[in-house]
């Protein structure tokens, strides 16, 4: 992989390694932990597939979840890279996020099914069979794309 591809994650030194020249963070592995904030101001981590491109971060997640509602309130997250536990990989990264519904930006979604292809066909299936499981409600169909601008 060539460090000038922008749309691959793992092509640059992780948040924290590079030099302070060296532009925005880019961040490579798996997984981001995402850090949003409680009214109270109590921060919860989350560990989210992610996709880097022209200096964003973009996520897809759903529409109803706890972290989109949390930064519908407080657009103010940081970020660190992390393992699939959320244990940090990383020192966490200051980062604004924004909400866009998925159908204004399928790039995302485009991004994401290239990138885990394999996951989504053997690790998705069987965490949405235990979300079901352990709290009782079906696959959320609705997602939104967040957009997350490092450094801001």
């Amino acid at each position: 992989m060539s460090a000038s591809s922008t749309s691959r994650r793992r092509t640059a030194e992780p948040a924290g390694h590079g030099h302070p020249s060296s532009g925005p963070p880019q961040f490579k592995g798996k997984y981001l932990s995402l850090t949003t904030f409680k009214r109270d101001g109590t921060g919860v981590a989350t560990p989210v597939w992610f996709v880097a491109e022209a200096g964003k971060i973009l996520v897809v997640t759903g529409a109803g979840s706890h972290k989109v509602r949390r930064i519908r309130h407080n657009p103010a997250v940081t970020v660190a890279e992390c393992t699939a536990s959320g244990r940090l990989r990383s020192s966490p990264v200051p980062a604004r996020a924004q909400i866009l519904p998925c159908h204004q930006a399928p790039r995302a979604r485009q991004l994401m099914a290239r990138e885990y292809w394999l996951d989504r066909i053997v690790i998705l299936p069987v965490y949405r069979a235990v979300q079901a499981i352990r709290h009782g409600r079906r696959h959320q169909t609705e997602s939104v794309v967040l957009i997350i601008t490092p450094g801001s």
